[in-house]
């Protein structure tokens, strides 16, 4: 995959690799790599761009919509989603700048 600013590293995926793994049950074995997952919905939302317009090199857009439609919705008895905590986890465990420009969608 290319090395793009947006990607995190193996290293700091391991800090959130189980958060990700049990956030959802699973019923059958997963076909995308979680971490190729996880760095396309960071570059989606380095960029801004469009879902259909994201590189080739990560999962299908679909896939990784899917699972940014999951991970994106507020937790239960919390107005956080699942990716804010763990941008935070990455920031403060890692050497990942995240410049806040992520804001929770509606």
């Amino acid at each position: 995959m290319t090395d793009y600013p947006s990607n995190i590293t193996r290293d700091q995926f391991e800090l959130i690799r189980v958060d990700l793994e049990t956030f959802c049950k699973r019923t059958c074995p997963r076909r995308v790599d979680l971490f190729d997952v996880f760095n396309a919905v960071l570059y989606e939302l380095r960029t801004g761009a469009q879902w259909r317009q994201l590189p080739h090199d990560f999962p299908k857009w679909q896939t990784v919509y899917t699972y940014f439609a999951m991970w994106s919705k507020p937790l239960a008895n919390s107005e956080y989603s699942l990716i804010d905590p763990l941008l935070k986890k990455l920031s403060l465990e890692s050497d990942y700048e995240w410049d806040d420009r992520y804001e929770r969608r509606s």
